[in-house]
């Protein structure tokens, strides 16, 4: 059965998208495929926000394309197959900004063409309320900018802006309407994480996002956070009494929006281990130019409990690794409670978390909460199980210098994969400490280098310790030429991940960043990769495995100090150095010969379906489907049948 199944469904531009396959569903308990549901219910509700986060006039046109693609008659079909292909773009990454790079992508069609479908779609009782001609063309042509002008807010977060912008008002996003960062730095915010910044009759507010409660009033998408709360509140019938309490603090979050309470939600989570489990909230930050403003994001899954094993293990082997890390003892953790860690087959992630997800996720984010309580990981097992599938090799067999690094990948890729996104988030994410005298979380004084700054130590603390006999002796590693395989893996990828990079020089988003940073500073500082060209083909090599480990060694322990000292000037010099160029050149050529072997820039998901099984209106199952169908289960989500 596993070789019949159909993972490659479609291409949308340069996305590939795949059915995401959950195994092991059906085996759940009925109370857990319950509180599964719910959660996956709870997790969709919130979806909307993400998308208005994203830019203030995203929903208003994912409104427009959704009504056009569901009513095409009458409209010309080579107009209505732009249409429908843009819809799927906008579908894939929340709007019309790169999911990865924050870069603006238009569409094949122009503004009469979509004007035209428009009026079909109008004339088909889709647009009812736009069917008055002037005010249908006055409602595009407001968003014809947004839609059509590359050169308007050109990205979604920009961290290098240009001359007379700084990182709030050359950004995109609806994190910040009406104010500069000047202005911005000199408010005092309650809500950070969790509100928008606008300026009203010249007076900054600060817009919360939250669905009110008895006490406290509504803010932002307060229908939506309602329609969370309602299937949280169900999801807890079904709950342990721990994850129960989780929940309660979650639903109190999503009413008040006091962060207080969402700090409890974590400290609960992290002591809570459901089968069923979700991240839901504003969580990531990655979005925001200042990494201040958190982006929603629902993720659903399941833990498999097979999987679970190796993350365990690792789990164990966390006192041992801040022990061997390369940084000063003074930035070590004395007290370690080992993190929880679970291979997670994902049911579901919207907003921030898909349908575009990470390979894995470590939370909380709060410093002081991780070197208190303690992390959760999830491996997304599901998640690179299909991008593997998918990808049968063929990044590997372009990019990789020689038969030796070719062989590498093809027999410890798999393994390394594995061991390496579970180090960078169970051991890289919860390790470390700052100094004491630091009154904030470091967040607050990296400010928006701090993201780039963290997924790089995430990545070098994995790479530190990917060479530990532990691994062996455990049986996570079969030997040490996995590390190698890693190191010319991870080398490689800072070329790679150049294919995602349409426009310019520089990089704007974290992981990149991140990538760029280590692989940078390993070439031209500690000058152990060559740059080789090899038929007409630019190639990245590591001349000195055990050089590179020193390297990164040096750098980890640099990162480390800047981050636990709260040190701005010198992770602003570090990036800036060796983080955010890169040559234009090289990525012209990767964009060629990725292009070439159909290499995707993306994997996106359709993510599985739930529906309950009644018997005399009593549920007696909850049935686990795989739609095949990308833009039947995007519409489903927007609430369109």
């Amino acid at each position: 059965m596993e070789e019949k199944r159909e993972y490659f469904l479609e291409q949308a531009g340069e996305v590939a998208l795949l059915q995401l396959y959950a195994d092991g569903f059906e085996e759940l308990s009925l109370k857990d495929k319950m509180s599964a549901y719910w959660l996956y219910q709870a997790a969709v509700s919130g979806r909307d926000i993400s998308y208005d986060q994203n830019h203030r006039d995203f929903l208003k046109i994912r409104k427009i394309l959704e009504k056009i693609v569901t009513h095409p008659q009458n409209i010309k079909p080579l107009v209505y197959q732009k249409v429908l292909d843009y819809t799927k773009q906008f579908w894939i990454h929340n709007g019309n900004y790169d999911f990865f790079t924050g870069q603006k992508f238009v569409p094949s069609f122009g503004f009469q063409e979509l004007l035209e479908a428009t009026r079909a779609a109008s004339r088909n009782e889709a647009c009812s309320e736009v069917r008055d001609e002037k005010e249908l063309v006055e409602r595009l042509t407001g968003l014809s900018r947004t839609i059509f002008d590359k050169e308007y807010q050109p990205l979604k977060t920009n961290k290098s802006p240009k001359l007379g912008e700084d990182i709030i008002t050359g950004s995109g996003n609806n994190y910040y309407f009406g104010v500069n960062l000047e202005e911005v730095e000199t408010f005092k915010e309650k809500y950070a994480l969790n509100s928008r910044l606008a300026k009203i009759d010249n007076k900054i507010i600060e817009q919360v996002y939250r669905a009110g409660s008895k006490n406290v009033n509504p803010g932002l998408y307060a229908e939506p956070l309602r329609k969370v709360i309602h299937n949280l509140q169900i999801a807890c019938d079904y709950a342990s009494d721990s994850q129960k309490r989780a929940l309660g603090h979650l639903v109190e979050y999503f009413k008040t929006g006091e962060l207080e309470e969402f700090d409890k939600h974590s400290i609960a989570w992290l002591e809570d281990g459901p089968r069923a489990d979700a991240i839901i909230g504003f969580i990531e930050v990655y979005g925001d130019a200042r990494g201040a403003k958190a982006e929603y994001e629902g993720i659903v899954g399941f833990v498999d409990e097979k999987g679970t094993e190796m993350m365990k293990y690792l789990s164990s082997l966390a006192s041992y690794f801040e022990k061997q890390a390369p940084w000063d003892g003074k930035y070590k953790k004395e007290k370690f409670d080992p993190p929880v860690a679970n291979s997670v087959n994902l049911l579901v992630g919207v907003g921030g978390g898909g349908p575009i997800p990470y390979s894995g996720v470590n939370l909380p984010n709060a410093q002081d909460i991780r070197e208190k309580y303690g992390s959760k990981n999830f491996l997304l097992h599901n998640v690179m199980k299909t991008r593997r599938e998918a990808d049968m090799g063929k990044s590997a067999a372009e990019f990789a210098l020689n038969e030796e690094e070719k062989d590498l990948q093809k027999q410890y890729g798999q393994q390394m994969e594995l061991l390496k996104v579970a180090m960078h988030e169970i051991i890289g994410h919860g390790s470390g400490r700052k100094n004491p005298n630091l009154k904030d979380d470091p967040s607050k004084y990296l400010k928006e280098y701090y993201s780039t700054l963290e997924e790089a130590r995430a990545d070098l603390v994995a790479l530190w310790n990917i060479f530990d006999k532990s691994l062996i002796e455990l049986g996570l590693s079969p030997d040490q030429r996995l590390g190698e395989a890693c190191y010319r893996n991870y080398v490689r990828q800072a070329l790679v991940q150049l294919r995602r990079v349409e426009q310019g020089d520089i990089l704007e988003e974290a992981h990149m960043q991140a990538i760029q940073l280590i692989v940078e500073y390993l070439r031209r500082k500690v000058k152990v990769v060559d740059v080789v060209e090899k038929d007409g083909k630019i190639y990245f090599w590591v001349n000195d495995i055990e050089k590179m480990r020193r390297g990164v060694g040096e750098l980890l322990s640099e990162l480390m100090k800047i981050k636990a000292e709260g040190d701005y000037p010198a992770i602003k010099r570090l990036v800036d150095e060796y983080g955010l160029k890169f040559n234009p050149a090289w990525r012209d050529q990767i964009m060629q010969r990725a292009r070439r072997i159909n290499l995707p820039k993306y994997y996106a998901f359709v993510m599985p379906e739930l529906e309950l099984v009644k018997e005399n209106d009593k549920i007696v199952d909850v049935k686990i489907t795989y739609p095949k169908d990308f833009a039947r289960q995007q519409l489903e989500f927007s609430g369109i049948k």
